[in-house]
């Protein structure tokens, strides 16, 4: 009884001296990672916002890659939201805040910035200081694409495909340096594209050791040969089995040698349309016109979604929704909570490391965070 009463002493202790707002207000539970990203790009962050309780990271888009250094574009923005972000770990001590280097627009620069050992060295010193600086978590790198043309006007060369392993050896090098210094753990990480072009132009296999985890971006796919298509499907639809899907994806980098425990899964907080030629299969597989406005979840859910001719329906086979107006033949395609949480079903059942999404204020009301926190 007194060894009892001696345990329930000791336990009250170490309730009372932990943080306030920590009981029952850590990460998601369980093992998975729930990633959301979050453009700093734009300016202030609306961190108070951030529902982040239901996230276990925060990956900050964009820092910039100028002069073969990471480099906040605009301090006095970034600066700021990295301060308020960090604030958000009085409801959830456990977040981890990372920043995401590159993205479409900033990814001109990679190839150069780490063609030789000395310019990768610079390069990892730059991103893990930002890290040191401003008390982060981690680093992520999204570099779209090496060995790759991706926006226009990008560098690259054959070369990127061993750099590309290389700099993460040397951000890894850099970061377990700093945790030397503060005893604390950092993380890496990489958002990849989905294709087998980016996974024959890079050594997933090798680099994956350096890494904690991969995030694939499972989405933007559109259709085959300039057709209207799913841009954020699960599985492959239609009749054709070698479409792009998040399935194939996830399948083609493991194979490739990335373990499945450090694959997240990809979701579009987001649409992306396209007028279709033809209203035949609701313009599913038909040639494109030109390409629509999709926008944001919380807009597509409160004033599109069965309105003004938008029908929704869903692709079973793909585990898709998509919006269809028979009268314009544009097509919407997007992640709803239906498809979300066949997204979260599947990580389970292939034991992957979790999902994570883009953008965290593209659904600002939190429909689609709220169920993958029911469903994970």
């Amino acid at each position: 009884m007194l060894l009892r009463l001696k345990s329930l002493i000791i336990l009250m202790l170490i309730v009372s001296l932990m943080p306030a707002g920590s009981i029952g207000q850590s990460a998601t539970p369980g093992k998975y990672k729930v990633i959301g990203y979050v453009g700093g790009f734009r300016g202030l962050v609306a961190a108070e916002q951030i529902d982040v309780q239901k996230l276990t990271h925060i990956m900050y888009a964009f820092v910039n890659v100028k002069d073969s250094l990471a480099v906040l574009t605009n301090l006095a923005t970034d600066s700021t939201n990295f301060r308020k972000l960090n604030l958000l770990k009085l409801k959830n001590p456990d977040l981890k805040i990372i920043i995401s280097i590159g993205g479409w627009a900033w990814s001109e620069n990679f190839s150069d910035a780490v063609l030789t050992e000395t310019s990768r060295q610079a390069f990892a010193r730059s991103a893990v200081e930002i890290v040191r600086q401003y008390n982060l978590d981690g680093v992520d790198i999204d570099w779209e694409y090496p060995g790759m043309p991706g926006e226009e006007g990008n560098v690259y060369r054959p070369e990127d495909k061993q750099n590309f392993t290389l700099m993460f050896k040397s951000c890894r090098e850099e970061l377990d340096k700093l945790a030397a210094e503060t005893g604390k753990k950092y993380e890496l990480a990489t958002a990849v594209g989905g294709s087998q072009s980016f996974i024959d132009h890079t050594e997933m296999g090798v680099l994956e050791k350096y890494l904690d985890f991969i995030n694939i971006m499972t989405y933007d796919y559109g259709g085959k040969n300039g057709t209207v298509g799913h841009h954020t499907n699960l599985y492959a639809y239609g009749d054709f089995e070698d479409v792009s899907s998040a399935d194939r994806s996830v399948r083609n980098f493991i194979a490739a040698g990335v373990p499945p425990h450090k694959i997240g899964l990809g979701a579009a907080f987001y649409g992306k349309g396209w007028q279709a030629e033809s209203a035949v299969n609701n313009g599913l597989g038909q040639k494109r016109v030109k390409t629509v406005q999709g926008g944001g979840y919380t807009k597509l859910k409160d004033t599109v979604i069965n309105q003004n001719g938008n029908v929704r329906y869903f692709d079973k086979k793909a585990k898709a929704p998509y919006l269809f107006n028979a009268a314009t033949h544009t097509l919407i395609s997007y992640d709803d909570e239906k498809s979300i949480k066949a997204k979260c079903k599947y990580v389970k059942k292939h034991k992957l490391a979790g999902i994570f999404f883009w953008e965290y204020f593209n659904d600002p009301k939190g429909y689609l965070l709220g169920q993958i926190d029911k469903s994970l």
